[in-house]
């Protein structure tokens, strides 16, 4: 590529990038918001720079400015969600944590109805959220989150979601459904996001696992304390971000219709085989009262070796759920 070519890719970066470009007062108040919060921000004059090499073909690092962040790897089967927004709207409540090891993507929502609010954080690590600095960049639709360049989606006035990089390794994205004004909702929920952990507790944690299986996932759900429940997924090599077992513990009895008995963790259980889009089930009924029951679409004996390798916790935290 000539001198004369590569000016004028920079050149119709720059227009590109100014015709788009946000109001002068919401940079000057988002900027301000980041000095009082104390922490260390990229600028968005910074981040432009960035993304209109980037969009002239020459690389460049993403982290202009470094500073602390959230890390996506928690403890085994005891996840901890690195991010937790200061304002939502009047009414929602939170139901649900969902986290896992490595770069698994944490998700936090909260419900009013069927109203939802959901913030999720991904890992650049992860091939399908690699390039998202250059997504933003090509996307007209930009906002300013906290001082730094995002983007909004969404199909209709009462869905959006809103995507952004509070720094080079990770991707946020906080998605409203279900209410006026999604898009509003959306930027002031981001726009108040912080790096806070959340951890999951739930009241079963993973064994060992045969053949090869791997904890892809823990999750807590319920709209109280109450009807908490908690779902653990494993996957296998051939595909690791699919579940292949899927275990969970709660109150709520499974349906055993034309099940055969089968001894799970030493007591009387049930297994149901697998038919149709249906996946097969071992369920036994714990001595507390409560369920577990391990599916998936693997030999039975691998089923009964799951639920037996569950290690209970007799303290969960359920205590958030429906706060």
């Amino acid at each position: 590529m000539s001198e004369h070519e590569t000016e004028t890719l920079l050149r119709d970066s720059l227009e590109r990038l100014a015709d788009r470009a946000p109001d002068g007062r919401e940079v000057r108040g988002a900027l301000a918001r980041a000095r009082r919060r104390r922490r260390p921000r990229l600028a968005l004059a910074a981040v432009a720079a960035a993304v209109v090499v980037v969009s002239a073909g020459i690389p460049v690092a993403l982290n202009v400015v470094s500073g602390t962040s959230a890390d996506l790897t928690p403890a085994a089967s005891r996840p901890v969600l690195g991010y937790t927004p200061d304002w939502l709207p009047d009414g929602f409540t939170e139901q649900y944590r969902s986290g896992g090891p490595g770069t698994a993507v944490q998700v936090r929502r909260w419900m009013a109805g069927p109203a939802r609010v959901e913030l999720a954080a991904h890992s650049t690590a992860e091939p399908e959220w690699a390039q998202t600095a250059l997504r933003i960049a090509a996307l007209r639709d930009q906002v300013v989150v906290d001082g730094r360049v995002g983007m909004v989606t969404g199909e209709n006035a009462a869905a959006a979601t809103v995507t952004w990089m509070p720094d080079d390794r990770h991707v946020l994205t906080a998605e409203v459904d279900g209410m006026p004004d999604a898009r509003g909702v959306a930027e002031q929920v981001a726009d108040s996001v912080r790096a806070e952990p959340a951890q999951v507790r739930g009241e079963a944690r993973l064994g060992s696992l045969p053949n090869g299986l791997r904890e892809l996932a823990t999750t807590v759900q319920g709209s109280s304390p109450e009807d908490g429940s908690t779902t653990l997924d494993a996957s296998a090599p051939a595909a690791p971000r699919a579940v292949a077992v899927r275990v969970t513990v709660g109150a709520g009895s499974p349906g055993l219709g034309g099940s055969a008995p089968v001894r799970v963790r030493g007591l009387p259980g049930a297994y149901v085989a697998a038919s149709g889009p249906a996946e097969a089930s071992v369920t036994v009924r714990l001595p507390s009262g409560r369920w577990l029951t391990a599916s998936g679409r693997v030999p039975q004996a691998q089923l009964i070796a799951v639920a037996d390798g569950v290690e209970l916790d007799s303290a969960p935290d359920y205590g958030w759920l429906g706060d």
